[in-house]
């Protein structure tokens, strides 16, 4: 090649833009995470040729348990999302927390002693459920080992799992990634590099009350979205620009029933309420944060000094996940359909509730449907999204929450 042909490719190399660094974003949501699943299926559709597209991937509860499995198979990431919605399109619930009468009525009759005598005679039980099959079966699935050689081999840039701590009320982002990559501090949250293990995912997917805290250190930790006030910070502060947020929420699906106050909420409602609540509304915060920061650097750069623009996508249910778990509820175990039906989670109103609990094959394989319908109707905004391309500032695909 002339020496005149190697500079002007070299002069071209350094004009062209360089590819944005995408961060995957994977909300809490229980058994509506199968939505994301979903999501991704598609994507390794509409991007076929493609290495691992997220060098940053972020996991919070639930989302936690995608976001590992991702991370640790980055280089061969249409694999790992394969294997993700086998896992999911067969799942049970008593994979993720036991559900067996006996056990249901040991659990019942302990938190029942533990009323009545005070505590005197029986401490009360750490938490409403148990989930060790979890565990087992995250320790089948999920190689935390292999998401440290991810990084080590250029596969992935960063990767963090973010909880709760109880003892401090930070949000810790625990995280592996590039040597380049600093801890931070900021007000009420952390990022913290570590050596990440199973019980980093297990306390990530906590739910308060729900599930038992673990202990860290010297420090117990639950559900990452409990303090969690800026979730997609942890994405920016490993790299990226461009954040790709899977959310389990539909539009304007916020409340505990259809909008009229016919009757008092029951607590089954409520907790259905709460973790709806836990899971979301901080992610659509921080999106709105981020839009009035990337105004400000369009609009006064002198004024935004250490501030950077970051372009985001949202993708969330087009139909309301609750509307989908009351068509399978009888698919549930017959011990969770009576403590639902006991606390008021089970009928038109409460199936919010039942839909974060509901780890049957019948509805996750149903909430993987609509993620890749929904991905693929909106297959050109995350074509355009995923390759840097400018977006027009409204999409009308259903599911696109919001673009900024």
């Amino acid at each position: 090649m002339a020496i005149g042909s190697m500079d002007a490719s070299a002069e071209e190399a350094r004009k062209a833009p360089a590819r944005p660094t995408v961060g995957l974003v994977l909300t809490g949501g229980g058994a509506r995470s199968a939505y994301q699943v979903g999501v991704l299926l598609a994507l390794t559709e509409l991007l076929p040729r493609a290495r691992n597209p997220f060098p940053v991937i972020i996991g919070t509860s639930a989302g936690a348990v995608a976001s590992s499995v991702l991370a640790a198979e980055a280089h061969r990431w249409r694999r790992a999302v394969a294997g993700l919605e086998s896992v999911w399109a067969n799942f049970r619930t008593g994979q993720v927390f036991h559900v067996a009468p006996p056990h249901m009525l040991r659990s019942g009759t302990h938190w029942l002693l533990a009323l009545l005598s005070g505590g005197l005679v029986l401490s009360p039980p750490k938490a409403l459920l148990d989930n060790s099959p979890l565990r087992q079966l995250l320790g089948t699935h999920v190689d935390c080992a292999s998401i440290h050689r991810s990084i080590a081999r250029g596969h992935l840039q960063g990767f963090a799992l973010c909880a709760t701590s109880y003892a401090t009320g930070q949000s810790v982002a625990f995280f592996d990634g590039r040597d380049s990559i600093p801890e931070w501090t900021r007000a009420h949250r952390i990022g913290r590099r570590t050596e990440l293990t199973l019980d980093h995912l297990m306390a990530s997917a906590a739910i308060p009350l729900l599930f038992p805290p673990l202990c860290i250190g010297r420090e117990y930790f639950g559900d990452g979205a409990m303090r969690q006030l800026n979730p997609l910070s942890p994405a920016i502060h490993l790299g990226a620009d461009r954040l790709l947020i899977i959310g389990v929420r539909a539009r304007r699906a916020a409340g505990v029933g259809s909008g009229s106050s016919r009757k008092m909420p029951t607590p089954g409602e409520v907790l259905g309420y709460m973790i709806d609540t836990l899971f979301t509304d901080q992610i659509y915060g921080d999106l709105e944060q981020i839009e009035r920061i990337n105004q400000l650097v369009h609009e006064a750069p002198s004024a935004a000094r250490g501030l950077r623009h970051v372009d985001t996508l949202m993708l969330a249910p087009s139909i309301d996940p609750s509307e989908i778990a009351g068509r399978f509820t009888d698919d549930m175990p017959r011990s969770l359909r009576a403590l639902l039906r006991v606390i008021g989670g089970r009928d038109v109103s409460g199936y919010q509730l039942a839909s974060y609990l509901m780890f049957e094959a019948g509805y996750t394989r149903a909430l993987i449907e609509l993620g890749y319908r929904d991905a693929m109707e909106a297959r050109a905004a995350l074509l355009a999204f995923m390759s840097g391309e400018r977006l027009p500032p409204l999409m009308t695909a259903r599911g696109v929450a919001q673009v900024t």
